[in-house]
């Protein structure tokens, strides 16, 4: 992984808004700047250092995914350890990830800084190296393709074999045994599989219900290749559906393809919501549409920006996100349809292929 690039892009950050040095303790942050992938440490960047810091568990992880960066070998109290690497730093500001630091962690740093009279304040930020993830590179483009390539062979595999008797446990496994025999290290997320009255949940989790004819089955899932996500969700019906479900279905599709075909470089995330939601407010259902049309994705499966009703954030070329529109009733069960896209030449590419 090549990360001078993105250090670079921090940097010039971290100079716009006058701040000497970032911490970075949030897991996909640290990953995509350092390609140190273990579970736990901190970055601390400046314009001139790239530093580190883990306990003995990872060193031999960081001296082989991080050649670029100094290793700062964690031992003893947060106190002693902060101490020694600050103190070669010559800052007066420290930024730290609002979002993600505990309280009780923020309340440990500040009481070192305090305690000890160091130099420099802290300063919070939030959404700083997350800006830059949601510009994919070409790398990034062609991981999460693979994973959504992992996607649809699975989805595939479960239309061969799916059948009544079968409970949303074992269709979850199923799924989850296709992705991993395909290449896929990790679940995107826990595999959501709601049929019938459970197709009303929109997180559904699978249970020891058995699917039945003529009902609904939504299946939301996706693979993780080197880190980056994919998800779809599809909903299917065994058997013969009846007017109800495919009346609702052809809502939701209508509202996905219409979504797809209008966002483009320069949308804003309430106006891709509003070219779905119209379409499903004008059959009735708005209220039966109770969340966005959909989020960004890359190392984690929900990232900025989002699409929904308040979202000012602009869309522009090599951003992945997800369209997923959905329509849920109480005591029925409800439709989703999702795919993982990407904008291209200012027009949405569709990177999941799974029949509809």
């Amino acid at each position: 992984m090549k990360t001078n690039n993105r250090i670079d892009k921090l940097r010039q950050k971290l100079t716009e808004k006058g701040i000497d040095a970032i911490m970075i303790s949030q897991p996909e942050n640290r990953y995509y700047l350092s390609g140190f992938n273990g579970s736990a440490g901190f970055l601390f960047i400046t314009q001139k250092e790239a530093i580190i810091a883990t306990d003995f568990r990872y060193v031999e992880c960081v001296k082989r995914q991080s050649p670029d960066f100094t290793l700062f070998q964690i031992t003893g109290s947060m106190d002693k350890w902060f101490q020694e690497i600050t103190g070669g730093l010559s800052i007066k500001m420290l930024a730290f990830e609002a979002a993600d630091l505990s309280f009780e962690r923020y309340q440990n740093i500040f009481d070192i800084i305090n305690d000890n009279k160091l130099p420099f304040q802290l300063i919070p930020l939030t959404e700083t190296v997350e800006s830059i993830r949601s510009i994919k590179e070409p790398g990034e483009i062609s991981l999460i393709t693979q994973a959504a390539n992992i996607g649809d062979i699975a989805f595939k595999h479960i239309t061969d074999i799916i059948h009544t008797g079968m409970t949303e446990l074992e269709i979850a496994w199923e799924l989850e045994k296709s992705m991993r025999n395909g290449g896929s290290q990790s679940m995107s997320f826990e595999i959501i599989v709601g049929s019938g009255p459970n197709a009303a949940l929109p997180h559904s989790q699978p249970s020891r219900r058995i699917v039945k004819e003529g009902e609904p089955i939504v299946i939301d899932f996706g693979a993780k290749v080197n880190g980056y996500c994919s998800d779809i969700t599809r909903t299917i019906c065994l058997g013969k559906a009846d007017e109800i479900f495919n009346c609702i279905y052809r809502i939701v599709l209508d509202a996905q393809l219409a979504a797809i075909s209008k966002i483009t470089s320069g949308t804003t995330g309430a106006q891709a919501d509003s070219f779905a939601r119209s379409i499903i407010e004008q059959s009735g259902y708005g209220e039966n549409f109770g969340h966005g049309l959909g989020h960004s994705l890359g190392l984690a499966p929900h990232e900025k920006p989002n699409l929904n009703k308040i979202s000012a954030d602009v869309f522009t070329d090599n951003m992945v996100f997800t369209v997923e529109p959905g329509i849920y009733i109480p005591g029925w069960g409800g439709v989703r349809i999702e795919d993982t896209v990407i904008i291209k030449n200012g027009k949405i590419n569709v990177l999941s292929h799974s029949l509809k």
